[in-house]
């Protein structure tokens, strides 16, 4: 390439890095133009490597250029292409260009399809605000085009916005795959399970359910040893998969039948104002679930739980009423009650914290709303702009996954409706409930949650394990977040005239109903006037697509692989009285054994890990020196 008479020695190496995405290689003739800082520029360069493939689907190749000798730091690259070959189109990730003399590194994150007949430039580190971009008109274009390939809208009525069709940008590597029936058969088979996914009927014993788990799937040995402890269903509340629901108690809800005299033999010889003055009652209220649809076969309650902090600073349940209003067949259980029929008032309890945990901590808060996020900045925000580039590391696989997890799993006869008590419909009424008064200056803001939940004093509930964990993480995200920002927006005057960033903005608050993404408590009024607006903005979406995500997914087998510690589905009715149960009642309340079969499967998928941690990112999209020193500062502070 560019080496007419193949004897003269490199000047210059082009590292260029094709994406690993469907389609992402070319065939076509693709030319380059380097330009340096005074102004010089190379005559066009093809990009050939003779007798070898190159610009394939996930390559990295060198390409040695010659006649570029006269040229001093390379401060921006032309890109052209023809159209030959049947697919044309060519994903490039990034170009490196490496001086020989000097072995000095410039590089060009490009992170876009380059199509046939078109003229791209791009400069040195590609990261600019609009206003400051020598490439306004391209800018534009792709703007125009991203608009049309991300058009969005909800999937049913009252449901945050998805995108109607999954763009060719969003398709999983070949390094990730992510399909949900090929693994389901390949680990029943790796786990000794096979033959047991065609049983049917119910559980004779918890023997049979013991002798379920193989060293391959792995035995959730806490749970099965622990689930029927006062103490660990306080414990699940603190560090299981869904800690955000748990909140002080300042008095007792009229609706909670709740009296002194019921609750007062388990607060270790506190009356109810004291433990109430002492801030060691919690309570958590599931109103949100009352009327949902549900499966025939089951009857999901939307209860009350009130927790005692004990001396111990262990967590108890001491009262739990299964239905909203108080009346004679809604009693309240108390810890003096039969045995059975207290551990059949937790599993009920935990019957709906399972419903919400998968429905709006896992699919709504960290799935679906961060889809909201993620269209807004592909729709508004080239790929050249700071906050583009930013935010979508944080985004990767996550449409595609979305797009396939609703096709699969919360499809009609799908998974949620085999084996959730909620089934799909009753998950979307869930959804359509919590993000009507979900808001990220509250909801989304980890600190100012806790706050509202009257918790962000640590002094109140200690071994709050997730709270212990989670805030010094956010405050990590923040500081990154922020020092980036604050390096990009030095004046107001740049925020004031970033009219892409004011574009996403607007199309983020937006009503669904108008065509926006619907998401309220953007901090500001209309337009960001500050950078800490835009630093709790973007720390919000960052902490809830990695922090938020991993608190509510990663544990999710250990949780729900052994039915009675965390049933997403119970047959039968919320009980309406105290009548002594037996074990064979619980039994024959639990899900089938084909349920949950399939439930320990596919929670041990969603289970794994499937991209790095944060910090440690698969694409690198900022190459600034202020964004790179963020980056391993957050990677530093997070292993600490």
């Amino acid at each position: 390439m560019g080496n007419k008479h193949g004897t003269s020695l490199p000047t210059h190496i082009l590292h260029v890095k094709t994406g690993d995405k469907k389609g992402a290689g070319t065939d076509a003739n693709v030319a380059v133009v380097l330009h340096d800082d005074q102004g010089k520029k190379s005559a066009p360069m093809t990009l050939d490597r003779p007798l070898r493939d190159s610009l394939e689907r996930g390559s990295m190749d060198a390409h040695p250029v010659s006649d570029t000798s006269g040229l001093g730091k390379i401060r921006k690259m032309e890109i052209t292409m023809d159209a030959f070959g049947l697919a044309p189109d060519w994903f490039v990730e990034s170009v490196h260009i490496e001086h020989q003399q000097d072995k000095s590194i410039r590089v060009f994150p490009i992170h876009r399809w380059i199509r046939p007949k078109r003229h791209y430039v791009f400069d040195h580190l590609d990261c600019k605000l609009p206003q400051d971009d020598e490439q306004k008109e391209q800018r534009k274009s792709e703007l125009e085009e991203r608009r049309k390939l991300y058009e969005f809208a909800p999937k049913a009525p009252g449901l945050p916005v998805q995108v109607n069709q999954l763009p060719a940008d969003e398709a999983m590597s070949d390094a990730y795959k992510w399909d949900i029936e090929s693994r389901k058969k390949t680990l029943s088979r790796q786990a000794g399970l096979t033959g047991l996914m065609t049983l049917s009927g119910e559980w004779d014993s918890f023997d049979d359910i013991y002798a379920l788990y193989s060293d391959t799937i792995g035995k959730p040995s806490e749970q099965i040893l622990h689930w029927r402890d006062d103490e660990w269903f306080g414990a699940q509340r603190l560090a299981g998969v869904n800690t955000i629901l748990i909140a002080l108690c300042s008095s007792i809800p009229e609706k909670f039948g709740v009296t002194a005299e019921m609750v007062e033999p388990f607060l270790e010889g506190l009356t109810l104002k004291q433990a109430l003055d002492a801030k060691r009652l919690f309570i958590i209220d599931l109103k949100i679930l009352e009327g949902i649809r549900h499966n025939p076969e089951t009857e999901i309650g939307a209860p009350l739980v009130l927790f005692f902090q004990k001396g111990n600073q262990r967590l108890v349940p001491v009262a739990i009423q299964l239905q909203q209003d108080k009346g004679p067949n809604n009693p309240v259980f108390l810890p003096s009650d039969h045995p059975m029929t207290w551990l059949y008032a937790k599993m009920y309890y935990n019957n709906a914290d399972a419903t919400f945990h998968q429905v709006v901590t896992h699919l709504g808060f960290t799935h679906l709303l961060i889809e909201g996020v993620a269209l807004a900045t592909h729709r508004n925000l080239s790929p050249s702009h700071p906050i583009f580039r930013l935010l979508a590391p944080h985004f990767l696989y996550l449409i595609a996954i979305n797009d396939l997890a609703v096709s699969s799993l919360v499809s009609e006869n799908g998974w949620v409706d085999k084996t959730m008590s909620s089934g799909r419909l009753g998950m979307f009424d869930v959804v359509a409930k919590a993000i009507v008064d979900w808001r990220l200056d509250i909801d989304g803001t980890l600190p100012k949650h806790l706050e509202a939940r009257g918790l962000l004093d640590e002094n109140v509930l200690p071994n709050f394990y997730y709270r212990e964990d989670a805030l010094p993480l956010y405050w990590i995200i923040k500081k990154y977040v922020s020092q980036i920002i604050n390096h990009f927006y030095d004046s107001p005057e740049k925020m004031v005239e970033d009219y892409e960033l004011n574009s996403w903005r607007q199309e983020l608050e937006l009503e669904r109903e108008k065509g926006g993404i619907g998401i309220k408590g953007i901090p500001g009024s209309g337009t960001f006037s500050s950078n800490e607006e835009l630093i709790v903005t973007c720390t919000s979406a960052v902490f809830l697509a990695s922090v938020g995500h991993a608190a509510a997914n990663f544990p999710q087998y250990a949780e729900y692989a052994f039915p009675p510690n965390y049933p997403p589905f119970i047959k039968g009715q919320v009980p309406t009285n105290k009548n002594p149960l037996s074990e064979e009642d619980i039994l024959q309340s639990l899900s089938s054994k084909r349920q949950t079969l399939d439930v320990m499967v596919v929670t041990k998928i969603l289970s794994e890990k499937g991209t790095n941690s944060l910090g440690d990112f698969e694409v690198q999209y900022l190459y600034d020196p202020v964004s790179v020193k963020a980056a391993d500062t957050i990677g530093k502070n997070w292993l600490s």
